[in-house]
């Protein structure tokens, strides 16, 4: 299946790809390989902000082709930039080589939100890249992402989608970035006029502490993708720091480093199964 039409033809099947982000060159070989176990497509994100620790456009998109050949992966994989800002980083990602990009102009008017989004959208479009929009604020803080919780309007969202051409919608919709402090309080019946007027791929950002069954919910109205971050920054973290203190004396790298790569691992396992797609190539 074409990259480019994954998004789409999954909005029937009642499953959504998870986006992991990627925070660290070590975890790109866990998450493929939960990936690849679990029979599952992935997409990995790499937050614009996180780029010059990365290494570079070019060179994180490299690294994970080149780590795909590698593992042999077969399932479908897409390398997402999370979260630009900006039109022209956009564009260095889509030059080097990036399968799928986010245009973030929701901290815009929804006027200039529409030009600069159209802008990159007009030039992933000639090299077969995929765009991401938004429209609204998700809440918390997250790898230099910052904001009030802001409920997409559906009249902004009607505009963004017809006059860019986008492939993907986030529409802000009371999820957060980092960790949730108290209940989320998800919009559903805005998703689903959103859904119904709108009938595109739709994205949700801030997927940490939602419930299963909440998150199920979001599926079936039109969430065709499904961010994770915080859940497995936490593992990775937890891990790691068990491992140094139930041995101050260890120093060999590979010993401190394998256990929460298997950390990573397990929990994106997880997020497969909450996403409902184990078992959906």
């Amino acid at each position: 299946m074409e990259k480019q039409e994954i998004l789409r033809n999954i909005r029937k099947e009642n499953f959504a790809i998870p986006q992991i982000n990627i925070n660290e060159l070590t975890w790109i070989e866990p998450v493929l390989k939960a990936a690849e176990t679990m029979n599952s497509p992935v997409i990995l994100g790499t937050s614009d902000s996180l780029i010059p620790a990365l290494g570079g456009y070019k060179f994180i998109c490299n690294t994970i082709k080149n780590k795909m050949i590698a593992m042999d992966i077969k399932v479908p994989v897409i390398i997402h930039l999370d979260h630009s800002t900006s039109i022209e980083n956009c564009q260095y990602a889509i030059d080097a080589g990036y399968d799928s990009v986010m245009y973030d102009g929701s901290k815009l008017s929804i006027d200039k939100n529409v030009a600069y989004t159209k802008q990159v959208v007009d030039y992933a479009h000639k090299n077969g890249v995929l765009v991401e929009g938004e429209v609204g604020a998700v809440g918390g803080s997250e790898d230099g992402i910052s904001d009030s919780v802001k409920y997409a309007s559906l009249d902004d969202c009607i505009q963004l989608v017809t006059q860019t051409n986008l492939d993907s919608l986030a529409p802000a919709l009371g999820s957060v970035h980092g960790e949730y402090k108290g209940e989320p309080d998800l919009g559903f019946e805005e998703m689903k006029e959103i859904d119904k007027k709108l009938n595109i791929p739709l994205v949700l950002h801030g997927a940490s502490g939602i419930s299963n069954e909440d998150l199920m919910k979001a599926i079936k109205l039109g969430h065709v993708k499904i961010n994770f971050n915080t859940e497995v920054k936490i593992a990775w973290a937890k891990q790691l720091r068990e491992t140094l203190d139930n041995n101050k004396q260890l120093y060999d790298p590979q010993k401190i480093i394998v256990p929460s790569k298997i950390a990573i691992e397990n929990i994106v396992k997880e997020l497969i199964n909450k996403c409902n797609s184990f078992n959906r190539v």
